[in-house]
């Protein structure tokens, strides 16, 4: 991916299209990505000039050593999202990533995917799923094409859409399906952001259970959000330790480390860890 960092992206600043002044504050944030938005964050009548902001500022040549820059078009069967991409095709924009919502079928990252590749774009791809019908073909949606990076998770619209809370326990079944056909792909299943940009604590708590339940990486609607998502994301020096341990005694065979055994299955979670915090990975 272009201009991605050394480790596997941790943090994804969603930033309004139609703020432009903000466009790179955000990228000197310490967010792993940032997303101008171009859906959700932007009223109907302002459609047309938050595209013009946010394929102004994907033409400039992006800073050395910055974010991946993305773009989160409109969805792809409405007007909005055929008007996003028809100017991304024609022009000279180059995002890293095209974030896609609404997605509910491989066909629409069929679409998306030809559509760049007619206009010479090397951007890949972010499938977001916020819907029964999303959930429902999943895996279809995870083998879609090999421009697919990541999936992310809608908390917001899943929730209405299956009659939920927008809370951990209610849509906890529907992160486990999420993560489950990103390994199956071997893509990055990234989480929902969390919604109260006032509770840290509560931002703190979720993104540690995502991490926990196998998630790499959480979108973030606030620039205050970055710091605590990419501290729960990133093995600290202890667990790095470990990792370095276990690898270490993999190499004899079976051992053990601390007391407990140390086969191939703990060796991939290891390397895993070591992975997720930018560390080398010895060969296997």
């Amino acid at each position: 991916m272009p201009h991605a960092p050394a480790r596997p992206l941790r943090s994804l600043l969603f930033t309004p299209a139609t703020r432009p002044e903000r466009f790179a504050k955000a990228a000197e944030g310490g967010a792993d990505a940032v997303i101008v938005d171009l859906e959700d964050a932007v009223a109907p009548g302002d459609k047309d000039a938050a595209r013009a902001n946010a394929l102004s500022w994907l033409a400039t040549p992006a800073a050395r050593g910055g974010p991946v820059r993305a773009l989160r078009v409109n969805a792809v069967e409405t007007p909005a999202g055929l008007a996003d991409l028809a100017a991304l095709v024609a022009g000279p924009a180059e995002p890293d990533v095209v974030v896609l919502p609404k997605v509910e079928a491989a066909a629409h990252l069929h679409i998306l995917d030809r559509l760049l590749g007619a206009g010479g774009k090397r951007a890949r791809l972010v499938a977001l799923i916020e819907s029964a019908r999303g959930l429902a073909a999943l895996e279809e949606i995870a083998r879609a094409t090999p421009r697919l990076a990541g999936l992310m998770f809608g908390a917001a619209d899943m929730a209405a859409d299956l009659g939920a809370q927008t809370a951990w326990e209610p849509l906890l079944a529907a992160r486990s399906r999420l993560v489950a056909a990103a390994a199956l792909s071997g893509i990055a299943p990234i989480d929902t952001p969390f919604f109260d940009i006032r509770d840290a604590d509560g931002l703190e708590r979720e993104t540690r259970a995502a991490a926990a339940l196998g998630f790499t990486a959480k979108a973030a609607i606030h620039p205050a959000q970055i710091g605590p998502i990419n501290a729960a994301l990133t093995p600290d020096d202890a667990a790095v330790a470990w990792a370095r341990r276990v690898l270490a005694e993999n190499a004899k065979g079976v051992g053990t480390v601390d007391g407990h055994m140390i086969d191939e299955a703990v060796a991939r979670k290891a390397r895993h860890l070591l992975t997720a915090a930018g560390e080398p990975v010895p060969a296997a």
